[in-house]
């Protein structure tokens, strides 16, 4: 059995010592070593721009307290945006372009992303082709089980054109997150009859699927799963049908970026607070300052496939010390949960990397073949072992928090561990 892989320099994450690593960029690498390009894709503009940079400012920091290294490699950060202003979210026309971007790249070796399982539908394939490749990519929030498991008609096969593996994600899927939320529904809540909402793309669709077939196998009545259309200027008529319906719950399958903001404040004028028909919604709707101040959402449930950024300091240990770290230089906690769960997916690409013979192909091969990538507890970011399957891509970790809004905040109220 081979021992977990051990980064060399992420000894350092676990106290300040290399805080005079920190007057520099990511790029600012040290001395000697041949530099490959790390990068993040992820949405900068539109609601999701706050959640994004504050992903990046983690991983900034965390490389910078590990020396911007991993093993005898040099290590640079860059960043792209898979948004654009017309839309104010991700679009395919522009994951397409950074894919190639990607791609074309000479010494770029890995990418950090993407945010949107649909974003990675598109990128992966690309990557997958990749000249001195596959390009190994590790996703810190897809949770679209097709990316890595039998899913929609081809997947996740039609992902990897060249027949090999190149993609990871370091949080679990919405296969466990939508069993979750059916469980906690159900047994504290109470509901035996909702209504699904779905904003009809990739993630929204496939957790709402995962929900209502777990709502179902609960004994719970599904009165209905339909689309809502992100550039209405209201859903009132929406809210009415569900009304006479019945419904005991909403449930909402999609991102806050498709007009999530009018759609909580039409459902709570219609349906009335979330304290009577009960309102929750996945983690496409969690990490948005806009979300939580809106005084409709108070009351709303949410869940997240991991640990939130409160639980990880609260258990201590290095994920703890990079958020207090992060504070110091930032003067807030990091605005998302996947901040930290970015962090874990550059340490398993730098884990890749030391082990590796700095090709591409040498990098994606450490992560999918023997044990592959082990991250130990006591350096995981997110304080427990962090295994990659080397035949899937998928990590062992499958924590699920549900969460209340609450005074202008996203409050933990229970974890559920799912196999």
């Amino acid at each position: 059995m081979t021992k977990p892989i051990r980064v060399v320099a992420l000894l350092a994450v676990v106290g300040l010592a290399l805080t005079a690593c920190s007057g520099g960029s990511a790029g600012n690498s040290g001395s000697g070593g041949r530099t490959l390009i790390i990068s993040s894709d992820l949405p900068l503009l539109g609601s999701s721009k706050d959640a994004s940079e504050s992903t990046n400012n983690a991983i900034r920091l965390y490389l910078e307290q590990v020396g911007n290294k991993a093993g005898k490699y040099n290590v640079k950060f860059e960043t792209y945006d898979d948004s654009t202003t017309t839309t104010g979210k991700w679009e395919s026309g522009k994951c397409q372009q950074n894919a190639t971007a990607h791609v074309q790249k000479k010494d770029e070796v890995a990418v950090m992303g993407t945010y949107n399982s649909g974003c990675a539908k598109i990128i992966l394939p690309i990557l997958n082709q990749a000249p001195d490749g596959p390009m190994l990519m590790v996703s810190h929030a897809n949770t679209n089980p097709g990316l890595t498991k039998t899913w929609e008609k081809g997947e996740p096969e039609k992902f990897y054109p060249k027949g090999t593996r190149n993609y990871a994600r370091v949080v679990t899927t919405d296969d466990i997150q939508g069993q979750a939320a059916a469980k906690f529904m159900v047994e504290s809540l109470g509901v035996r009859k909702v209504y699904i909402l779905n904003d009809n793309e990739t993630y929204g669709q496939g957790v709402a699927k995962q929900f209502e077939e777990s709502a179902k196998a609960a004994g719970v009545t599904v009165l209905g799963n339909e689309s809502w259309e992100a550039k209405a200027t209201n859903y009132v008529a929406l809210f009415q049908k569900i009304k006479a319906s019945g419904a005991e719950a909403v449930y909402l399958g999609g991102i806050f970026d498709s007009n999530g903001g009018q759609l909580i404040k039409d459902k709570v004028a219609v349906l009335g607070k979330n304290s009577v028909v009960k309102f929750m919604a996945p983690d496409g709707f969690t990490g948005y300052p806009t979300l939580t101040k809106l005084a409709e959402a108070q009351g709303m449930y949410l869940t997240f496939p991991g640990l939130t950024t409160s639980e990880l300091r609260s258990s201590g240990g290095t994920g703890a010390k990079l958020l207090d770290a992060y504070k110091v230089k930032h003067g807030t906690d990091p605005v998302s949960n996947y901040a930290l769960y970015g962090v874990a997916g550059v340490q398993v690409i730098l884990a890749a990397i030391e082990k590796s013979d700095g090709t591409r192909r040498s990098i994606t091969e450490q992560v999918f073949s023997g044990d592959g990538i082990t991250i130990p507890a006591n350096l995981s970011v997110l304080g427990k072992e962090m295994k990659i399957d080397p035949k899937s891509g998928d990590v062992n970790v499958k924590d699920i928090t549900v969460e209340v809004v609450k005074g202008s905040k996203e409050v933990p109220l229970k974890s559920i561990a799912l196999s």
